[in-house]
């Protein structure tokens, strides 16, 4: 693995940096006030390539590496600490380049290509109102019905509901095959007749929605399956490690835009005639949050090399290596930046707590990435305990 970067990776950060000052950073508080990500940015996102990057350039990706792509999720961290416009740019990168790898020619012809010139969403479904991890208890159905499939059921705590159902698109659909003993993976277009669509107030990422969709036997014709009837499981496992990985990375910018601006502070800001960062109680704290982030930062870097190394190719020989680094970045990506937003936002004292810092956009939309989007802390645990100990040592086995 070479740590330094190419140049062409190194112009690309720089660019998207770029970016994440001039646009991002202006719009964080209205995205975050106003819910949504106004247009001119997801048509910079689009015009950079920075929408689904992974997807081959014959379907309007760039076919970018999963270490370019890791690289422009940490900048897009660090450029809207809300998270939104991360989220949107990990869900487009993992779940367009799952399409990419397994859906059927005519799917990946009419749907990719908007999903990179930003003019429609897509988005994973999972989870439901029962439960997200324990998919033995899915609900939601696809069964064979003439030439596609009918779907029924619920999906809850959804990104980017109301976007695909304002923008056009859909998200990919984790359903119990009635025909097999297996799973379906399916594209479920939003606007497709039979859907209904709720959104839930979070408490952060306001800037994309979630909610919930429930399909009431809606129709998906048969090309929208990706793979092979029964094996969805195993599809979507594999789009979760690939979205997992850029998640991971948007925190670690997250995290050093969070330091960045405590470090700066505690240069300037005087308390007893000297300035804060003098103190060794806070220049310790910093120096910790640092290590931390270092050290997180490579773990994430090194998944990302593993994935273009194995997942990306379609090679899964290496499967338990790469579920374990991915899932370990996972597990400690999101406490890291949540820490560290936390701690700088003490430094502030009062003025920490006030929305004029600005830091609390960070502590909130990294919550989300700690309660459960695309896997909650004990799921990672649980993949590691899997991976270290074997099946028969998981807690349901």
């Amino acid at each position: 693995m070479e740590f330094d970067l190419t140049d062409e990776e190194r112009a690309f950060q720089e660019a998207v940096r770029r970016f994440g000052d001039k646009v991002l950073r202006p719009n964080e508080r209205r995205i975050d006030s106003e819910g949504r990500i106004p247009k001119e940015v997801l048509d910079e996102m689009a015009r950079l390539g920075l929408l689904a990057m992974p997807v081959p350039t014959e379907y309007g990706g760039m076919g970018a590496s999963a270490v370019l792509t890791e690289i422009a999720a940490e900048e897009i961290g660090r450029g809207d600490l809300s998270m939104a416009t991360a989220v949107f740019f990990l869900l487009e990168a993992g779940w367009g380049w799952a399409l990419s790898r397994h859906g059927t020619e005519d799917a990946k012809r009419e749907i990719l290509p908007p999903v990179c010139q930003g003019s429609t969403f897509l988005g994973i479904a999972t989870t439901e109102p029962t439960g997200g991890s324990d998919l033995a208890r899915m609900r939601t159905t696809s069964r064979r019905d003439g030439e596609g499939f009918t779907v029924r059921g619920e999906k809850a705590f959804l990104s980017g509901v109301e976007e695909a159902r304002t923008m056009g698109g859909g998200h990919l659909t984790l359903t119990k095959s009635t025909d097999s003993d297996g799973f379906n993976f399916l594209y479920v277009p939003t606007s497709a007749p039979g859907n209904t669509t709720q959104r839930f107030q979070n408490m952060g990422r306001m800037g994309i929605s979630t909610g919930a969709i429930t399909y009431a036997d809606t129709k998906v014709p048969a090309r929208y399956l990706l793979g092979e009837e029964g094996r969805g499981f195993g599809y979507a496992v594999e789009g979760f490690t690939v979205a997992r990985t850029f998640v991971s990375a948007a925190c670690v910018g997250a995290a050093e835009r969070a330091l960045e601006v405590g470090l700066e502070y505690i240069r300037q800001r005087p308390a007893f005639g000297q300035p804060l960062g003098k103190f060794e109680g806070i220049q310790f704290e910093a120096v910790d949050l640092y290590t931390q982030i270092e050290a997180v930062k490579w773990q994430c870097r090194r998944a990302a090399w593993l994935l273009d190394r194995y997942t990306l190719r379609g090679d899964d020989s290496h499967r338990s290596e790469v579920a374990k680094a991915v899932a370990a970045v996972k597990l400690t990506a999101p406490p890291v930046a949540f820490e560290t937003v936390k701690r700088v936002m003490m430094w502030f004292g009062a003025a920490g707590y006030t929305k004029d810092v600005g830091l609390e956009l960070g502590l909130r939309g990294v919550m989300s990435y700690m309660v459960g989007a695309e896997g909650g802390l004990n799921v990672m645990r649980m993949i590691l305990g899997r991976e270290l100990l074997g099946k028969e040592f998981l807690p349901y086995s």
